[in-house]
């Protein structure tokens, strides 16, 4: 009981801590429903177009600047001013000498004329062999077109091998509502094409035509044909249905386990109650009430993965509730990073509190510890990774690479506004401490451990309790990943939403009912258990 009350009382106050946080998000968090007094153009006025980035489309997760290839240069090339979710994107926006006015039709317009070398020749055929794509952003909508083609099946009586050709025509077409832009699509004309399939210098023409048609589509709905892309209709049935069967083993397999641990604790209980002797030592756990409230060894690590925890937690829920209030949607360029940035900085107070808070139950020195490691638990590997990450990507010239002035900001970012919040969130939960109260005395001598079967050991226990959370949501990570990894779009934050909640539920059941049967047999330490478990799952 005292443990529970401790427990209440702590999410008593991470629930004001949250309250604070989400006052402050509102405020903080750019809108991302469309306005109607912004993006109007009258008819021949200049529409922004910006070139983003190029890249094979086998690897979504590698892309080069637009530029890199030796396309139609202006002068002087400027790059848009982009956020920090922008840049972690990997998005590079860049002016061109594309010309989309409103409502302008044209017809094989001369965008430049320019001697391709053949360094440039042989540019512009590896990214036709890597099967390039270009990306390009008109009015704040994407659109995407190869760079060329190869034909694989080109004999002659003098030569054979493919050919490859350059696509030097793109064909945008544009629909409109009004005055707004509603949908654009590019393009690669292949009947107007350039063989680079030799090593030869040769001029080149690069043109482009322009297309206008009128829809019903209203400006603020504009943004759904992206989210329709994302799955055919087949594949979203058979996602519904998995995910239907997810939840019925899981409500079986959650039923199953808490009747079993029912049955055995009533059992328990009932023996317990008697007042034979002999039978009351079949109890095993009643045998270690003097040691199951001993303290964790490694206080302030066990407090600080705690704390770095429940942030994690935190900033899931939020990014949640972005979504849900239209914040986080497709193509909403750099959001997701931004908000990322941005919630983690601010969670950091619920890290700092809640390592505190938990370290003072049990001593009230060496909280500080606790803090400053909740601080480097989580994003002390992440740093290395990234380092790593982005010196392989500097190597290659990617977009995925970080500029300079980009970590110098984030550095400023957690080292000015991170580092406060979390001492700050330290600081309250040692002001609001509250002393850890043993329902028991604890032995000053811990009791021996019996020997443990090989199913009762630790690796054995994380595997069985991370196999079931893993088997409910793999559908779900399927979906999730190859939004990351590829080019569907994950439209469905409701599922993912329900599914994490049932992860959760599923994780809590399965750490108590494992943390019972380890106490069962007399293994009082279930501390470290409990939270390897936990992080397993």
């Amino acid at each position: 009981m005292a443990v529970s009350a401790s427990v209440a009382k702590q999410c008593q106050h991470i629930n004001l801590l949250l309250l604070v946080l989400l006052n402050a998000l509102d405020f903080s968090a750019p809108s991302a429903a469309a306005s109607a007094n912004d993006h109007r153009f009258n008819v021949g006025e200049y529409v922004p177009i910006f070139v983003n980035k190029v890249g094979p489309f086998n690897n979504p997760s590698e892309t080069y600047q637009y530029y890199d290839l030796p396309f139609c240069r202006p002068d002087p090339v400027i790059q848009k001013q982009e956020s920090i979710g922008e840049i972690l994107n990997g998005d590079r926006l860049t002016n061109t000498l594309y010309k989309l006015n409103f409502r302008e039709e044209k017809a094989l317009e001369t965008l430049c004329q320019k001697k391709l070398n053949v360094a440039e020749i042989a540019k512009f055929r590896d990214a036709v062999i890597n099967d390039f794509y270009f990306q390009m952003y008109y009015d704040d909508l994407p659109m995407w077109a190869f760079i060329g083609r190869v034909e694989d099946e080109s004999w002659t009586l003098h030569e054979n091998g493919p050919k490859h050709y350059l696509f030097k025509h793109v064909q945008f077409d544009v629909l409109f509502q009004g005055n707004q832009v509603i949908e654009i699509q590019a393009f690669s004309d292949p009947n107007h094409v350039l063989d680079i399939t030799e090593d030869v210098e040769t001029y080149v023409e690069f043109t482009y035509s322009v297309n206008w048609s009128e829809t019903s589509v209203s400006f603020d709905s504009r943004m759904k044909k992206y989210a329709k892309a994302s799955l055919l209709p087949i594949r979203q049935k058979i996602h519904w249905f998995s995910f239907i069967n997810s939840i019925v083993i899981i409500v079986l397999l959650m039923g199953l386990l808490t009747l079993l641990i029912m049955r055995r604790l009533k059992n328990d209980l009932r023996k317990s109650s008697n007042g034979d002797e002999e039978e009351d030592k079949e109890v095993g756990w009643k045998y270690i009430h003097g040691d199951v409230f001993r303290y964790p060894s490694n206080l302030s690590l066990f407090c600080a993965i705690l704390g770095t925890g429940t942030q994690l937690l935190t900033l899931v829920c939020i990014l949640f509730l972005l979504a849900f209030f239209g914040v986080l949607y497709p193509y909403n360029r750099g959001a997701l990073f931004t908000s990322l940035v941005l919630v983690y900085t601010i969670t950091s107070v619920v890290a700092g509190y809640t390592a505190a808070a938990f370290h003072n139950q049990f001593s009230e020195t060496k909280w500080v510890r606790s803090v400053l490691l909740a601080g480097i638990l989580y994003l002390g590997p992440l740093l290395v990774i990234v380092f790593i990450v982005n010196a392989v990507a500097v190597s290659y010239g990617a977009t995925a690479a970080l500029p300079f002035g980009t970590i110098v900001v984030i550095f400023l970012i957690y080292m000015f506004i991170a580092i406060p919040l979390l001492a700050l969130g330290g600081m309250i939960g040692y002001r609001f401490r509250s002393e850890f109260q043993a329902p028991c005395a604890t032995k000053q001598c811990p009791r021996e451990i019996p020997p443990l079967a090989w199913y009762r050991k630790t690796p054995c226990q994380m595997f069985i309790g991370g196999l079931l959370p893993f088997s409910a949501i793999l559908i779900q990570l399927h979906h999730l990943y190859a939004s990351i990894w590829g080019y569907k779009i994950y439209t469905l934050p409701g599922i993912l939403f329900v599914s994490f909640v049932i992860l959760v539920v599923l994780t809590a059941i399965l750490s108590v009912g494992l943390t019972y049967i380890q106490l069962s047999v007399e293994d009082h330490k279930w501390w470290w258990r409990y939270v390897t478990r936990a992080y397993a799952h």
